[in-house]
């Protein structure tokens, strides 16, 4: 306010009214009251999904019956500088040369699942420790995008990951036919692993080559581990196992997914 200029000059000014003044400074006074509350429940997602993105934030606002546009959110997130920027890395974990027999891709034209349990996807993540090194073999469930099998290892021998196919499958519920798709890594390829495939009655599908895109929901969903919840490197395997399964508890039984109409992997799960 200039010194010795009253509101009623100042509204002279402008062309407004006394009133549309106040009127404006009450609409300015509810908007920060509600900026800082959805600001407030941010903050309080953040605790649990670190790095989870502006749609899903506005979803899990409305669900607390706290409503505000995308674009404004956007934009207040972007003033406030808590927009997430995305992080890649790459680590290698397949290695596709190798005297084991390759299963064809029986995905490839098209085939999805319409319920779970019937297409999993395996893969392996790398995660480093500060000790040294792990590996995190995960077993996905194609249609609730449900983690339904996973394993630390300071390795990625074949016994691990068959741990974490043995895990998927004494949880599974449904006796209908079931597509186990993953890379031509020799893990998956050793006979021991495919035995399991024999005893269970799992049908195995696997990728061409070494090419990412043909397992892309497994890889998308390594990397929605390693980008939203593993964001500090563990001390040793211990801790790192630790990290691992408190992170896919929040996956499967709290983050929303757009795939999913916003749905969390564990509610389309059980839905069927």
């Amino acid at each position: 306010m200039i010194p010795g200029l009253t509101v009623t000059q100042a509204c002279l000014y402008l062309g407004i009214s006394r009133q549309a003044l106040y009127q404006r400074g009450k609409r300015q006074a509810a908007q920060n009251k509600h900026e800082a509350s959805v600001l407030e429940q941010v903050r309080n997602e953040r605790l649990v999904h670190p790095r989870i993105g502006a749609r899903k934030l506005k979803y899990l606002l409305n669900r607390k019956n706290i409503f505000i546009g995308r674009d404004h959110l956007f934009n207040l997130l972007r003033d406030k500088r808590l927009l997430v920027s995305p992080k890649r890395a790459y680590h290698r974990t397949t290695n596709s040369h190798h005297r084991f027999h390759c299963h064809p891709n029986v995905i490839k034209n098209g085939y999805s699942a319409v319920q779970p349990e019937q297409l999993w996807v395996a893969d392996i993540t790398y995660l480093p420790t500060r000790d040294g090194e792990s590996y995190v073999s995960l077993i996905t469930d194609a249609f609730s995008r449900k983690i339904v099998g996973y394993q630390v290892d300071s390795h990625m021998k074949t016994n691990s990951v068959k741990k974490a196919f043995t895990s998927a499958l004494k949880q599974r519920t449904k006796q209908g036919d079931l597509i186990h798709h993953s890379d031509r890594g020799v893990q998956y390829c050793s006979a021991e692993y495919q035995g399991l495939h024999e005893k269970y009655g799992v049908k195995c599908s696997m990728t061409d080559g070494y090419d990412c895109y043909q397992n892309a929901l497994a890889e998308r969903i390594n990397g929605i581990l390693k980008s939203e919840y593993l964001l500090h490197k563990p001390k040793d395997l211990d801790e790192a196992k630790k990290m691992v399964a408190e992170s896919v508890a929040i996956y499967n039984q709290k983050r929303p997914h757009s795939a999913l109409k916003y749905k969390t992997p564990d509610e389309v799960h059980r839905a069927f």
